[in-house]
């Protein structure tokens, strides 16, 4: 089985989970925000992730979250969405119906919680590949799930040749050269720590894929156009751009809040607040209201 792994290059927005004011998800929300990072020329989406608080929801809603972000991105956005949860079984159901909406790609961490031995990891792995006919892209976090891949796992997973990527969360870019040498010319390695985009890009990563790229595509966007063209000078301008933008959104009480925060205040819509126990942050808040500022003068001088 030979998978087009091409349209996995670029910029992919890790959605944010989207909540009405009784804490429901809300759907129309989330399909505005697939149609504007499409028309900011965002290359796609990842649902359900980290920042698309997955472990935060339940299994119909993740359902219905990864069928919203199919119907507005269509065929022009890869979709890539995260069915990682604590039980395989779980999992299955989630890849299942990945596989029945037509989406392009499904992920997942490591099973969590349980401290499990790496032949636990490669059945639980395995077991969800054979359930679909879906490429499959690793989620590597260690710093959230406790596990970092180890190279010896990764090289025994990715015989399975379903398994077309990874998105590399930890915060070493020499790990990023070792998976994209070790993975080879048609893997796909996201860069997933998105304060060095760059610096993932330049060891090896054909993407990347983010938590804050939400609030700012374009600017990512633009990062990854000047990487395409070779102007590292320049690209490494606009990182230092938009990792005040990243340390702003950190110095708040919580990531989510305040991407939420400022995504309500750039696009108009209602994007409400993370799920508790996340902290929200009004978009009134006079750090969002400072965060929006930078963001759109830095997208100004594009």
């Amino acid at each position: 089985m030979k998978y087009n792994t091409e349209k996995y290059h670029g910029v992919f927005v890790a959605l944010n989970a989207i909540y009405d004011k009784d804490d429901n998800v809300n759907l129309s929300v989330i399909k505005e925000l697939v149609k504007k990072y499409r028309d900011a020329g965002v290359n796609g989406i990842y649902a359900c992730g980290s920042t698309g608080e997955g472990f935060l929801l339940s299994v119909d809603e993740r359902k219905k979250i990864a069928e919203a972000v199919k119907e507005a991105a269509g065929d022009d956005m890869a979709v890539i969405v995260h069915i990682g949860s604590a039980s395989t079984k779980e999992a299955i159901e989630l890849a299942r119906h990945s596989e029945e909406i037509g989406v392009d790609a499904i992920s997942a961490v490591p099973s969590v919680y349980y401290r499990l031995p790496e032949e636990s990891i490669a059945l639980h792995w395995n077991t969800i590949t054979e359930a679909v006919d879906l490429p499959f892209i690793i989620y590597n976090i260690p710093q959230l799930t406790g596990y970092d891949l180890t190279y010896s796992l990764f090289n025994r997973i990715i015989k399975n040749k379903k398994v077309i990527g990874i998105k590399n969360s930890s915060e070493s870019v020499c790990q990023i050269e070792r998976f994209a040498t070790l993975g080879g010319k048609n893997f796909v390695v996201f860069n997933g720590s998105d304060e060095q985009f760059l610096a993932g890009r330049l060891m090896g990563a054909k993407a990347g894929i983010g938590g804050t790229y939400g609030c700012m595509p374009e600017l990512f966007v633009h990062l990854d156009s000047l990487i395409e063209r070779g102007d590292m000078e320049n690209a490494q301008i606009w990182q230092h751009r938009i990792n005040e933008c990243i340390f702003d959104l950190l110095a708040c009480p919580s990531l989510y809040g305040a991407s939420k925060a400022v995504i309500s205040r750039r696009y108009g819509v209602d994007a409400g607040k993370p799920r508790l126990p996340f902290l929200p942050l009004d978009k009134d808040d006079p750090r969002a209201v400072a965060i929006t500022e930078k963001i759109e003068r830095f997208i100004k001088m594009i």
